[in-house]
């Protein structure tokens, strides 16, 4: 006598199957989740650097801003608090250093620092 269908045990195992393969694709969604959030915030964060930059690049070359000893600047953007800060360095007469950094912290300390050479 032959009968069609699963078994119990055999539809237990199937489930079993199931919900280990449901329970990694929801952790890799967190994980993905989680890595799409520091990558905007790198990104909004390099973004913040150039913006500065090229603003104290295009600036006067004798122009106090570009003396240094500003105090450091916070922008809140999308709940992320970073700190964008600069230091000019002269380099000769005709030759300043420009470097812009910008601090956040998302699960941990980060930073981003971007420099370049203006002459007169």
């Amino acid at each position: 006598m032959t009968q069609k269908g699963f078994t119990l045990l055999e539809v237990l195992i199937g489930l079993i199957v199931l919900a280990v393969g449901l329970l990694t694709a929801a952790g890799m969604q967190i994980v993905s989740v989680r890595g799409n959030y520091a990558g905007s915030n790198l990104t909004r964060a390099t973004i913040l650097c150039q913006d500065k930059l090229e603003e104290l690049k295009n600036t006067r070359y004798s122009d106090p801003t570009l003396a240094g000893g500003q105090p450091p600047q916070q922008i809140t953007e999308s709940g992320t608090d970073y700190t964008v800060r600069y230091d000019v360095t002269p380099l000769g007469n005709t030759m300043k250093r420009i470097e812009v950094t910008v601090d956040w912290s998302e699960r941990g300390d980060h930073r981003v620092t971007l420099s370049t050479i203006r002459s007169r």
